[in-house]
């Protein structure tokens, strides 16, 4: 099954820069994790449900790279992909551009998995059902 893509736009906020005039490094992983979660949500995927069910999802491993900075009042846009990583894992491949002239922001691989009430890594059927 091919992975759905999926886009969310976002602005820059003035407390998230730098004394620089740039997006602080560490702001980029709330823009990628806000985007993760609103993809999740439009795929029908609750956090809440699943974590009555004992269903905890886990970031494993983030990988970022920084190509431009964002400034203040930027407006961007995140796209977000969720592929297979392996049976216990899934990637979410990511990439934030500026919106004015789609430029090439940040790239990023962030690699999940979900964990079950004994704390052992298990994909769910709402999960599974995705890729």
């Amino acid at each position: 099954m091919e992975s759905n893509i999926f886009k969310i736009n976002m602005s820059v906020r003035d407390y998230e820069c730098d004394i620089q005039g740039i997006v602080n490094n560490a702001v980029y992983q709330n823009y990628l994790e806000h985007a993760r979660h609103e993809y999740l949500k439009n795929v029908g995927v609750n956090f809440a449900e699943l974590a009555k069910q004992g269903i905890n999802l886990v970031v494993v491993r983030i990988e970022l790279d920084y190509k431009l900075p964002l400034q203040s009042s930027d407006d961007f846009y995140v796209m977000v992909e969720m592929d297979r990583e392996s049976k216990v894992k899934f990637a979410f491949k990511q990439s934030i551009f500026r919106s004015g002239d789609d430029n090439l922001m940040l790239t990023a691989k962030v690699i999940g998995t979900a964990l079950a009430e004994n704390g052992r890594p298990k994909i769910p059927d709402v999960l599974e059902a995705l890729f």
